[in-house]
């Protein structure tokens, strides 16, 4: 310090602290002048003590005026340098970085003149100070005075220069710095940090594509800004650096594909569009880079094929498409369970297009690779059985298609049909309103004789009696009216003749048992009059109850549809059709008199032919005038031939019917016992609280056969 004393004159020293500007830059000429001096003769330590001198005493210095005196003190000194001040920075710039903190913003204005005007002297050598800068410079971009704000542009702009013309830039210590401050949220902030990625990205010895995964999150942040200008810069510098990968030979999609998923979720409209585009550049550039991230790209496209925005689903379902053109192989990093995974979880989507599509995307796993597939059949057999509760029905028939594809195995077909029954069971709204679409569905997909056969099979041993009539009505209803079972009516209207529609038959008869009604037509439907006629003969007057006649008038109403357009035609032959004729008359009496459908019956039986009564006598015996189903080689029939037709015990069938119906009486008086036994036990107790108190037995005393009843007790 006694050497920069000597140096430099009081006077200077005195002026160098005040607080008029014009006496502190004079004092800076002389002190330039007096280091020039020293630097033409090569005295460097005398420099070195100026600079302490004016960095200790000045910079540091408790008085503003002091540190402002310091600072321009310290630019002058530089320009004194000239050429040989790259040896002295070491010294010179951190004190004026620390002054870029300082309380006072007239300090921190002169610290951006001061480093400008050393900037300019040092140019390149500068640079090893460049991160240093850079922040000092990002936090001054967002100081509360425009004038300060204003030499930190000034400021940034040379530095910016300096280091476009630099060849010693390290981007790689860059780098982490700008990571850092990429989320920060102030407006002036983001456009010094945008600014920056812009010019270095234009300089062609610095590789910024290579490093984007590091600040492109923080770009797309920048994408939501309240700031029109801000969303413009972010905007204009991802389209750049979009198209520099267009036309790059090499770029880290992986790393750059998890931001994109995560920006597409984005609640910002731009900032999902500009993701989504980026998706789907990717995906066509990408190629097998991008296999191991297929599942992550298809769980943000799928949400965005349902966007509000018309232009995000243009491009999702656009990307959607290309994605499926990939055939890939889970050799190459392709993960089916986890693109399966995404699948599944999208069939809850409140959107239909974005279920639709998650199914469309497991049935091209199921094409492409079933045995992965199927491998994962548990994680999403349950959610593909609570899809055909969809209130959509193209996501119903979807669904069923994904089923039918897994059900081509005859394990998974059982499967199937089972978890559908289980289904309908535990959802009677589904059996309601869906059942009939997914059984119909079903039979075109897989074939209609062997999902009845199967149902059949499993409606037969089902415990629930209840659900086993609903169920097996249904079918029923379906295999007479659904267009798709037109040929399964036909196999059966060939029981009598034909190996296979006995086969259908008899599967069919073993569970339609539970249900009358469903019996009845089934004969119909197969021409074994005498059966139906003895199934009607057989019934008792616990079956004629309000469901067996809401089913009869269904029936009456459906032997007027083209369906029985047979039957009504062999009407014209009262002799060759006697048990027909006596079926539809048993069907008849039950019914009530008033009904619609009795009336309709009547009708129809009307236009039948007149038959003598005698004859309908001889038949009622036995004798002659045997129904042509029944009638082998011509000539009548003793009553054990009758029974049995083309391999059919229709008497053991009949046991069969009668011994199941005799089990849903039996359910059914158990049912209203318990309800009657419910509503005795409800009033018993409200008379009783009436009364009086109701007195509760301690159940931890010994048990004995009776308790003393006192007054307002019960006897138990």
């Amino acid at each position: 310090m006694a050497d920069a004393l000597s140096v430099i004159p009081t006077a200077v020293l005195r002026n160098l602290s005040d607080k008029l500007y014009e006496k502190r830059k004079n004092a800076a000429l002389e002190v330039e002048g007096i280091v020039k001096q020293l630097a033409l003769a090569g005295d460097h330590d005398k420099i070195t003590a100026v600079i302490n001198l004016l960095t200790n005493e000045f910079t540091y210095s408790a008085q503003a005026n002091h540190r402002k005196g310091g600072l321009i003190g310290l630019a002058a000194a530089t320009v004194g340098l000239t050429s040989e001040a790259a040896q002295h920075l070491e010294q010179i710039v951190p004190p004026v970085l620390f002054s870029f903190s300082d309380q006072d913003s007239r300090v921190r204005y002169y610290a951006c003149e001061a480093l400008y005007n050393i900037a300019k002297v040092v140019r390149g050598d500068f640079i090893v100070f460049f991160n240093q800068i850079f922040e000092a410079l990002c936090k001054l971009s967002a100081d509360s005075e425009s004038n300060v704000q204003s030499a930190a542009h000034l400021l940034d702009r040379l530095v910016k220069d300096i280091v476009t013309e630099s060849d010693q830039f390290s981007i790689e210590e860059f780098i982490p710095l700008l990571r850092e401050r990429m989320n920060v949220l102030n407006p002036y902030v983001r456009q010094f940090l945008v600014g920056w990625i812009t010019v270095l990205d234009s300089v062609p010895d610095i590789d910024m594509l290579g490093f984007l995964p590091d600040f492109l999150d923080g770009l797309f942040n920048m994408l939501s800004d309240s700031s029109h200008e801000i969303r413009q810069q972010a905007d204009s510098a991802l389209s750049e650096f979009l198209q520099e990968i267009k036309n790059s030979p090499s770029v880290d999609y992986g790393r750059m594909a998890e931001i994109l998923v995560q920006r597409a979720a984005s609640k910002d409209e731009f900032t999902r569009l500009t993701a989504i585009t980026w998706i789907n550049e990717f995906v066509k550039l990408g190629g097998d880079q991008l296999f191991p991230y297929y599942a992550d790209i298809l769980g943000a496209i799928l949400p965005c094929i349902s966007d509000k925005e018309e232009k995000i689903r243009v491009i999702a379902r656009e990307t959607n498409e290309e994605l499926h053109g990939i055939e890939a192989d889970p050799d190459e990093g392709f993960d089916v369970g986890a693109i399966l995974s995404v699948a599944r979880r999208h069939l809850s989507s409140e959107w239909e297009a974005t279920r639709i599509e998650a199914l469309n995307w497991i049935s091209t796993l199921l094409n492409r690779h079933r045995l992965e597939v199927l491998s994962f059949l548990n994680d999403v057999f349950d959610t593909l059985l609570k899809a055909l509760s969809d209130p959509s029905d193209e996501v119903v028939l979807l669904v069923l298609e994904v089923h039918a594809c897994i059900a081509k195995d005859d394990k998974h077909f059982v499967q199937l049909l089972v978890f559908l029954v289980q289904n309908f069971r535990v959802d009677n709204s589904l059996l309601e309103k869906r059942g009939a679409l997914i059984i119909r569905r079903l039979c075109v997909l897989l074939d209609a004789e062997t999902v009845y056969r199967k149902l059949s099979t499993i409606l037969e041993g089902e415990s629930d009696l209840d659900f086993a009539s609903i169920m097996v009505q249904a079918l029923n209803l379906i295999l007479l009216t659904s267009s798709e079972l037109s040929g399964l009516r036909d196999l059966l209207k060939q029981s009598l003749s034909n190996d296979a529609g006995k086969k259908l038959f008899l599967a069919l008869y073993a569970s339609w048992c539970h249900s009358a009604m469903a019996i009845i037509s089934l004969c119909l439907l197969a021409q074994t009059y005498q059966h139906a006629s003895s199934v009607i003969q057989s019934m008792v007057e616990e079956d004629i109850n309000v469901k067996f006649l809401v089913q009869l008038d269904k029936l009456i109403h459906l032997l007027e549809t083209p369906t029985f357009a047979y039957l009504r035609l062999q009407l014209l032959e009262p002799g060759r059709y006697i048990w027909l004729l006596k079926a539809l008359y048993g069907l008849l009496m039950l019914l009530p008199q008033q009904s619609v459908a009795f009336k309709i019956l009547r009708t129809r039986l009307k236009t039948v032919p007149s038959f003598s009564g005698e004859q309908f006598n001889q038949i009622s015996s036995g004798n002659s005038f045997l129904d042509a189903n029944y009638i082998v080689g011509g000539g009548d029939l003793n009553e054990a031939s009758r029974s049995i037709h083309n391999g059919i015990n229709f008497a053991s069938s009949l046991q069969k019917f009668e011994h199941i119906q005799q089990q849903h009486r039996r359910h059914s008086k158990m049912q209203a016992q318990y309800r009657n036994s419910s509503t005795s036990s409800t009033k018993d107790v409200q008379r009783l609280e009436s009364k009086g108190s109701l007195t509760v037995p301690d159940m931890n005393r010994p048990p004995s056969r009776s308790l003393r009843r006192g007054p307002g007790q019960l006897q138990l």
